[in-house]
């Protein structure tokens, strides 16, 4: 009898929104493994929604069993998938702007990284990505570092004449200033790309590089720590329409467990720096710093490459730029 009621309830659910199928059963795509920080973001997610017992369960396809990881913010937006964890970045193709995501020197650390999720700046970029029907859940930014093949990168003479990853256009632009050549590919490649020698260097999140055992194949790190050149927006997106489709309870809890997931993950990205330079060093790696002078070598590439190119580019792009270093 029980299970008649209920059956009769979901019938009706269907009947009264159409979104039945989407609504109970949530399909969520990433590209990392199930150690990950942003695995483990979209986890608490999954696990708080559940138990709200709101008659809604998030699936989780890790390790880009779903979808490439450069290919899911189009799916995304057309319904076809309900929820990603993703670099915004990697997205800049459909709307530029989500460039500024990824932009060398622009954030100074989490703690700034934090305030820029909360500014005019993100609520533009919001903007834009409900243009295209998606929402943030949760906010995040992870920072990151280099690792060399063969030598340790600190300035930007060090990676002339390397073949080298770069994660977003902005960062692939500085670089190629800097003399480096460039070879795109998704964090998750690096290591495959290193070891057949397509790669002599790459710089990523410090998270990618230990769950993608990057430390295997390198001979130094340059990591992030009190300088930290490389900070990488990479929220949990929902596709707008079918947030909208959910029951008030279940749209509650996923915000909810959502608060719960963000909180988490800014107090793990400052972890995860740390984190790395000890997995690296137990590796056998040497470890390399990056010196203030350093930094400022780099930003002042940056301004003249990858800012410069990003203002040309973008019609709205000087205004979002300064709506981004204008938060202290």
């Amino acid at each position: 009898m029980k299970t008649f009621v209920k059956t009769a309830v979901a019938a009706a659910a269907l009947a009264a929104t159409g979104t039945l199928a989407s609504a109970t059963e949530l399909r969520l795509s990433h590209q990392w493994s199930n150690q990950d920080v942003r695995h483990k973001v979209a986890q608490i997610v999954a696990d708080e929604v559940a138990a709200a017992d709101v008659d809604l369960d998030i699936k989780i396809f890790g390790s880009k069993s779903l979808f490439k990881p450069r290919e899911q913010y189009t799916p995304l937006s057309r319904g076809q998938l309900d929820m990603a964890v993703l670099p915004l970045s990697y997205a800049g193709g459909q709307q530029p702007a989500y460039n500024l995501t990824l932009m060398p020197g622009l954030v100074k650390n989490h703690d700034h990284a934090a305030r820029l999720s909360e500014s005019p700046f993100m609520e533009a970029l919001e903007a834009k990505m409900a243009e295209d029907d998606v929402i943030v859940l949760v906010h995040g930014y992870l920072a990151g570092g280099f690792a060399g093949k063969d030598k340790c990168l600190t300035k930007p003479e060090d990676v002339d004449g390397l073949q080298m990853r770069a994660a977003g256009k902005a960062f692939e632009q500085m670089l190629a200033g800097a003399g480096a050549s460039i070879a795109s590919m998704a964090s998750s490649e690096i290591y495959n790309a290193m070891q057949t020698g397509v790669l002599d260097a790459a710089n990523t999140s410090s998270s990618s590089f230990v769950s993608y055992r990057i430390y295997e194949q390198v001979a130094c790190y340059t990591p992030a720590g009190d300088i930290a050149l490389w900070f990488m927006y990479q929220p949990l997106l929902m596709n707008k329409t079918t947030f909208e489709g959910l029951t008030e309870a279940q749209q509650n809890a996923l915000l909810e467990a959502s608060k719960k997931a963000e909180a988490f993950y800014l107090e793990e990205a400052k972890k995860q720096d740390a984190a790395s330079v000890e997995v690296f060093s137990d590796a056998g790696v040497e470890i390399a710093k990056m010196s203030p002078e350093d930094f400022e070598a780099w930003r002042t590439l940056a301004k003249e490459t990858s800012y410069k190119a990003f203002v040309e580019e973008v019609p709205d792009g000087q205004a979002l730029l300064d709506m981004a270093l204008a938060v202290e």
